[in-house]
């Protein structure tokens, strides 16, 4: 019994030692065959370093895992998707439209409002790091004031007073020198808020509908009809006379000044 659990633990213990050396190897026949260096660091004139193209790629392709998280929590896409939320709710629909539907709607209007960002941050941090004029962290830095402008023109002072306070922060002498890591939580608060306040807007016509559907059925004794199966066609056709999804959409992208 202990001869096969030491032979079981040698086993577990040889194969990452197995793969760290094929791994090795295979840096070594690369370098050998193709002249690709696996790991470079060169030193520049200016005291910091730069990483060889293998290296970057392999940093993007990590910075890709979190791009998802980013979408949602400094661009529009939050307050677009819960009003999107909200309104189906209100209107009484579960499945339609699909979320699928919504996300697709809600990721391609973000775009369309977060257009102007993006072509500052391609032309200022892009498009030079591309061409090698700066370096990555440079180019991260100049990629950061197009958000931070953006984030600020929608963050409320309460909100980020607070996150300041709560941080513990002494040194932001202006809204701009504030940190990401405070910026975005309160970006992401004021967004919610923002989003609530909206939603509450587009529940109120739907609201009375139900109200007065509610009230007509129990005048006429007609209690154990249920009014949202009545109500129902009356709401989606006073939101397609008023041409709901065009306002909803207009009114979303004028939030943001469009």
């Amino acid at each position: 019994m202990i001869n096969f659990e030491f032979r079981k633990l040698t086993g577990f213990v040889k194969w990452p030692m197995m793969v760290g050396l094929l791994i090795l190897a295979g840096q070594a026949v690369a370098e050998e065959k193709f002249g690709i260096p696996a790991v470079t660091y060169e030193p520049q004139p200016d005291g910091s370093g730069r990483y060889t193209v293998t290296i970057q790629i392999l940093a993007i392709m990590s910075m890709l895992t979190i791009l998802p998280s980013l979408v949602i929590m400094m661009t529009s896409f939050t307050r677009i998707i819960v009003v999107f939320a909200i309104l189906r709710q209100a209107i009484g629909l579960q499945q339609t439209p699909s979320n699928q539907l919504l996300l697709g709607l809600a990721l391609f209007l973000s775009l369309f409002i977060m257009m102007p960002v993006f072509k500052v941050i391609n032309e200022t941090a892009l498009q030079p790091y591309i061409n090698e004029e700066i370096m990555p962290k440079e180019a991260l830095e100049r990629a950061s004031i197009p958000m931070k402008e953006f984030m600020l023109a929608q963050i409320r002072e309460d909100d980020l007073n607070l996150f300041v306070r709560l941080s513990g922060e002494k040194d932001i002498a202006t809204p701009m020198d504030t940190p990401l890591h405070i910026m975005i939580p309160a970006f992401v608060t004021s967004e919610l808020k923002t989003a609530f306040q909206m939603g509450f807007m587009l529940f109120i016509p739907f609201l009375i509908i139900d109200l007065v559907i509610a009230s007509i059925l129990m005048a006429m004794g007609m209690m154990m009809l249920s009014p949202i199966i009545i109500s129902l066609p009356f709401k989606i056709m006073l939101f397609v006379l008023v041409d709901g999804w065009a306002m909803v959409v207009g009114t979303l992208a004028a939030s943001y000044g469009f």
